[in-house]
């Protein structure tokens, strides 16, 4: 009976230590993630990094230390953790075979938040829809088309694609087209449309407003009319110049023509 009660005594010495060791380690090895995970998250919020990234890297560090940590406290236990390797590494490798969409939108997300080729706010078009950004996530960004409608875009239909940000710069071009008749004068046309353009008071004079002949067409002349704007005033001044326009060529005799195809009628008797 003193036999068996020394071999329960030695066993217990011994896998008590190694309970003990894998304990230690766990507890540790948490305070050890805690306090690196707290490095990870000053570092990344000093480098100005988004809170979005942000929060997601740290949770991953987090993820993967305690992992290591909890194979460490595993092995201690003398526990082969060669299989429990390989079996983690083979179900990573299933999940991310099964989720390989929403891989590519997230790191796509990623692309997005460190390169900056929008932020909220900015009116822009990609992915095929063009809308206000409100919100840029992970894995989607969502966008508020001019008609009020919430449109959600996966981050990788987004990557995969040109993107025009149309608030990136502080000024744009108006860019319009008008016509006038062939038998109108084009000096007085011209002046006035300088005119028009000149006394709104939202057009900036430099870079300075074009305004030209581009082009003599099947049944107008017409001209370009580029007036440069602050970002904010593009579509203000777009819809009132086009109607500035219309009232003062009525006011002045300037014909506007519209597209006309004259039709010949042959009466061949039998």
């Amino acid at each position: 009976m003193e036999a068996v009660w020394d071999k329960v005594v030695d066993i217990a010495t011994i896998y008590g230590v190694k309970i003990i060791g894998a304990i230690l380690i766990v507890i540790f090895g948490r305070i050890a993630v805690g306090i690196l995970a707290g490095a990870v998250r000053r570092l990344m919020v000093k480098s100005e990094t988004d809170p979005t990234l942000t929060k997601f890297l740290v949770a991953l560090t987090r993820i993967a230390l305690l992992t290591f940590i909890i194979i460490a406290a595993i092995a201690t236990l003398g526990i082969q953790t060669a299989s429990f390797v390989a079996v983690l590494g083979a179900a990573g490798l299933a999940v991310g075979f099964a989720l390989q969409g929403s891989l590519a939108n997230f790191a796509s997300g990623v692309m997005l938040i460190i390169f900056r080729p929008f932020k909220a706010g900015d009116y822009v078009e990609a992915g095929g829809m063009a809308g206000t950004v409100e919100e840029i996530h992970i894995f989607q960004t969502i966008l508020k088309s001019p008609d009020n409608r919430k449109i959600f875009i996966p981050n990788s239909q987004i990557t995969s694609g040109s993107i025009t940000n149309y608030s990136a710069k502080d000024t744009r071009r108006v860019d319009m087209v008008f016509g006038i008749g062939y038998g109108d004068d084009i000096k007085k046309a011209k002046e006035t449309l300088e005119q028009i353009v000149r006394e709104d008071s939202r057009v900036l004079e430099d870079p300075a407003p074009t305004i030209a002949v581009s082009e003599l067409g099947d049944s107008s002349v017409n001209f370009v009319v580029r007036p440069w704007v602050k970002t904010a005033d593009y579509w203000a001044v777009f819809f009132d110049i086009h109607e500035k326009v219309k009232l003062i060529f009525d006011e002045q005799g300037i014909s506007i023509p519209f597209p006309q195809r004259d039709v010949h009628l042959f009466n061949e008797s039998a």
